[in-house]
């Protein structure tokens, strides 16, 4: 298989310090390939597993951390058009999606929703009668789960608003339902549009994002005991998304285009690296782990980090591709 392909065919004209070639090519010992195909990885609680996204509205797929052995989730589902899966504490499944894709802009935002899908073989998901943006954060310590909307989602949302939600999965009875739901912050406009990311602390607080004019983003936290908010990456003019904590809260990776500075290109998501950044409130702590934007076309992207604090799962991604579109998914060990 030729790895080049994908990176090599799409490669940018930079006027900068980038280099040619395949960063799937020079991954250094602590990287490794798990898939050649797939997107937005999530891994299990017991961490033997990751479950991906075969392509944008596509399927679900689960991946055994130690066979290798990579079965379909969604399978039996005909014309399955889902765009991200995420494990539940219990290892069943949350799936983001419409329930058929009509075009990339409506089945992305209007007809977005939350779906489950138990963990029994065969199962098919289930609607949970929730529709909402981008993606979600899922607790892995209970059955809370957080999720943003837009006005697109929520009529009562002023066009240019948005807001978090966080809510109980019941499913104790016979249909899964979601319960409990609270609305935690709102954001006025397009200043700061919000995503959901991962719960922490003892899911007495949860990280966001605030995607902010002209491709920019921010590292956010909210207390959901106090209401209180506060910027972690403190950049502004640059790109910081936040992504998968790590185990006690203290860090979390990020999707940033600090390598910019000195590699030059634009800023924003097309020019991002995995970085891990200390959740301590001055922005100054920021690490980068990936390399993958020193290659002409490369970056990394949606990085997920195991409960134990061993790995990280990621993706290879092409700078000229949208957000979340990925070509592989990779594990990074910190430790083995």
């Amino acid at each position: 298989m030729n790895l080049l392909i994908p990176f090599l065919a799409l490669a940018l004209p930079f006027a900068d310090s980038r280099k040619p070639g395949n960063p799937l090519e020079h991954l250094p010992p602590s990287i490794e390939i798990l898939t050649y195909f797939g997107e937005r990885a999530d891994i299990s609680p017991d961490n033997q597993r990751v479950a991906f996204m075969a392509k944008s509205f596509g399927d679900a797929m689960v991946i055994d951390l130690k066979t290798r052995i990579i079965q379909c989730l969604t399978c039996n589902v005909p014309g399955a058009a889902f765009l991200r899966v995420m494990h539940l504490v219990t290892g069943d499944y949350i799936l983001i999606g419409p329930d058929h894709f009509e075009n990339i802009r409506v089945s992305r935002t209007r007809d977005n929703e939350l779906w489950f899908l138990s963990k029994r073989r065969g199962s098919k998901p289930v609607k949970l009668g929730q529709r909402m943006s981008e993606g979600a954060a899922t607790s892995k310590q209970s059955l809370k789960l957080a999720f943003s909307q837009g006005a697109a989602q929520a009529p009562d949302l002023a066009p240019e608003a948005s807001r978090l939600v966080v809510s109980d999965l019941d499913v104790s009875g016979g249909a899964p339902k979601l319960i409990n739901k609270k609305r935690v912050y709102e954001s006025k406009d397009r200043s700061c549009m919000l995503e959901a990311q991962d719960f922490y602390d003892h899911d007495a607080k949860m990280t966001f994002t605030c995607y902010e004019p002209k491709g920019l983003a921010s590292v956010m936290g909210i207390d959901l005991q106090t209401g209180a908010v506060t910027n972690f990456s403190k950049a502004p003019g640059t790109y910081n998304e936040v992504e998968g904590i790590f185990p006690g809260g203290l860090f979390t990776s990020v999707e940033s285009d600090r390598q910019t500075e000195w590699l030059g290109g634009n800023r924003g998501s097309g020019n991002i690296d995995v970085w891990k950044l200390k959740l301590d409130g001055t922005g100054k702590d920021f690490v980068r782990l990936t390399s993958f934007n020193d290659y002409e076309g490369g970056k990394a992207s949606n990085p997920v980090v195991s409960t134990d604090g061993r790995f990280m799962i990621f993706q290879a991604a092409r700078t000229s591709d949208p957000a979340g579109v990925g070509y592989g998914i990779l594990l990074y060990w910190f430790k083995k």
